[in-house]
C-alpha cells in the first residue's frame, strides 16, 4: 500500500478548486431558476407602474402581497395572473 503525503498547499489548491466549482453551479441554478416572489420596486418595475398604484392594486385586493419586516413581497404567479388579465384577488 503506497503512502502519499497531502502538504499545506495541496488542501489549498483543493480549496481553491472545490470553491470555484461550487461557485459555478450556485450562479447555473440562480441564472435558471426564475424568482418566486419580488419585493414592490421589481414588480413596479415589471409593471411600469408607480408606488401610488401599486399600493392600490395592494389595498383593493387586486395583487395581494405578505409583509416582512417593512418590505411588501408578491408571489410572481400572483404577477403573472395579473398580467393576463385573470383575477388575483386573495
Amino acid at each position: 500500500m503506497a503512502v502519499e503525503i497531502i502538504t499545506k498547499q495541496d488542501l489549498f489548491a483543493f480549496h481553491r478548486q472545490l470553491l470555484e466549482d461550487l461557485s459555478k453551479l450556485i450562479g447555473k441554478r440562480q441564472a435558471e431558476a426564475p424568482k418566486k416572489v419580488l419585493k414592490s420596486a421589481e414588480v413596479r418595475r415589471l409593471l411600469h407602474i408607480s408606488p401610488s398604484t401599486l399600493q392600490k392594486l395592494r389595498v383593493e385586493g387586486t395583487l395581494p402581497s405578505v409583509k416582512v419586516g417593512g418590505t411588501h413581497y408578491y408571489r410572481a404567479e400572483d404577477i403573472a395572473r395579473l398580467l393576463n388579465g385573470k383575477e388575483v384577488r386573495s
